[in-house]
Formats: C-alpha cells, sequence, structure tokens
C-alpha cells in the first residue's frame, strides 16, 4: 500500500518538487496540497502548479480537512503555519514531517513539547548529506575540543528570510553540545568593528546572502599551523525534497515521538 502523503507549502519552490516526487515515487500517493489562505494557487490543481500537468487535487488552505492518521505530511512552509499544521496533526493524529526553518525560540519550545503527541520529525535540513555532516562534526569537534576554533559559514539564495539558516545554527549546537558548552551562550553570529580578540569558547556562524544559491555550509576548525574544512555544497533543492520523501516513507511506522532524519538514517 502507498503512504499517503500531504504537502504543505504546495505552491513554494519545495512544495512543487515535493509533489513531482509525491508522484513519481511508487510507494506514494498525494492525497492533499495546501497553501496560505488567500495565496494565489488556491482552488488550481496541484499537478498544474507543479508543472506536470492535471493531477485531480485541488490547492487548498484547509489542512485540517485533510489531515489523518492514515497519511503524512511533508510541511515546507514559515514557523507560524508549520506550528499551526504541527497543532492540527496532533489532535488528528497525523504524522508530519517538518522542515520548515526560522522557529523562535518559544516556538521551537511549543513544537518539541507537541510532537511526541503524534508522530513527528522535525529536522532543519533534510539532505541526507547534510545529515552525515552533523554526525563527522560531532566526533570531529569531540576530538578538537582544544586548539581549534570552530567557525561555520554559510550562503543561501537571495530570497531565505532568515539567518543564520536552520542548518547552520543546528551544527552549532552539534558542535556545542560535543564540547559541553552552552550553545547560546558561546555563539557568536556576527562580528563588526573592534570586538576584540577570539575567546576560546566561541562558536562563530557567519551567513551570506546572494543570487540562486540553494544551500552551501562550511564548517571550519581553525588551529595554529592548520586547519579542517567540511563542506557540503547543495547541488538543488531535490537533495532535501528526496530526503523529505525517506523520511516520510520511515515515518508512518513509528511509535509517536519527536524523531530526527538521524533516526531515519540510523546515525
Amino acid at each position: 500500500m502507498p503512504v499517503n502523503v500531504i504537502v504543505c507549502g504546495a505552491a513554494g519552490r519545495m512544495g512543487k518538487l515535493l509533489v513531482t516526487l509525491v508522484r513519481e515515487h511508487p510507494e506514494t500517493r498525494l492525497v492533499g496540497a495546501i497553501e496560505a489562505p488567500a495565496h494565489s494557487a488556491l482552488g488550481k490543481d496541484a499537478g498544474e502548479v507543479a508543472g506536470i500537468g492535471t493531477i485531480g487535487i485541488k490547492v487548498s488552505e484547509d489542512y485540517s480537512a485533510v489531515a489523518a492518521p492514515d497519511n503524512v505530511t511533508l510541511d515546507f512552509t514559515i514557523a507560524e503555519a508549520a506550528l499551526d499544521h504541527l497543532r492540527a496533526a496532533v489532535a488528528k493524529g497525523a504524522a508530519i514531517v517538518i522542515g520548515t526553518t526560522g522557529f523562535s525560540a518559544e516556538q521551537r519550545a511549543e513544537a518539541e513539547q507537541l510532537a511526541p503527541k503524534t508522530r513527528t520529525l522535525i529536522s532543519p535540513n533534510m539532505s541526507i548529506g547534510v545529515n552525515v555532516l552533523q554526525k563527522v562534526v560531532a566526533d570531529v569537534a569531540r576530538i578538537l575540543k582544544e586548539g581549534f576554533d570552530p567557525e561555520i559559514v554559510e550562503i543561501h539564495h537571495r530570497f531565505k528570510t532568515d539567518a543564520p539558516s536552520g542548518t547552520a545554527l543546528a551544527l552549532g549546537r552539534t558542535i556545542a553540545a560535543a564540547q559541553g558548552k552552552n550553545f547560546d551562550q558561546v555563539a557568536t553570529l556576527a562580528r563588526q568593528g573592534i570586538t576584540g580578540q577570539r575567546s576560546n569558547e566561541e562558536i562563530g556562524i557567519m551567513a551570506l546572502r546572494g543570487g540562486d544559491v540553494v544551500s552551501d555550509h562550511t564548517v571550519i576548525f581553525a588551529g595554529f599551523g592548520e586547519r579542517l574544512e567540511f563542506i557540503h555544497r547543495a547541488q538543488s533543492r531535490e537533495c532535501l525534497a528526496r530526503g523529505a520523501l525517506r523520511a516520510a516513507l520511515w515515518l508512518p511506522h513509528q511509535p509517536p515521538g519527536l524523531y530526527s532524519i538521524n533516526d531515519v538514517l540510523g546515525l
């Protein structure tokens, strides 16, 4: 039996790609396409919006009407909408995969409190490669705790509305956890002016924006006389979409709880 999938943010760049991949995959079936109230795509065929022709699924704003225990949602929207969808998924007993970023601390706390009440997977980056990078960075951070300064540089397209990226923050938190640091206390998210010399405890993150760059993340461990750099470059959004689709196939078979893509990959 194919997995029934709802795509939230169906008219966005990621949403249109997800609609296409869900339709193409032999183990998934599209049963819903959701967009924001007053969006120009409402009422249109989701396939036509995605550029793959008519598929018989209209874009709707009513997520609660289609959320159900026998389907899984892929959410790539904005933080406020994703949280609303999570609330509805909990009420309906639906599984939900959230790749949305830009959550405030309060929103993230509410999401983590709600998530275990249904089958929920939240990851700021669904790329398989990025999540392998997380594992490698954690191991390296433990080894290089002394004498190497961790810095993260990310660049995304000019249309991205949050900075630093959720992935860059997750990499920073990974390093902090591996080194026994409190990320919120040691993170330096920008530098300007006479900042004084860098402290040993800092984890620096720099965000760049421009053009149509999909997603680049570089993690640097800078020592004296040497440095290590770990780079992930997303050549297209397809790597994110395929990771999300892999999560959608895995999540419905799990008990209620909060999961990440690492659980899917067994990392």
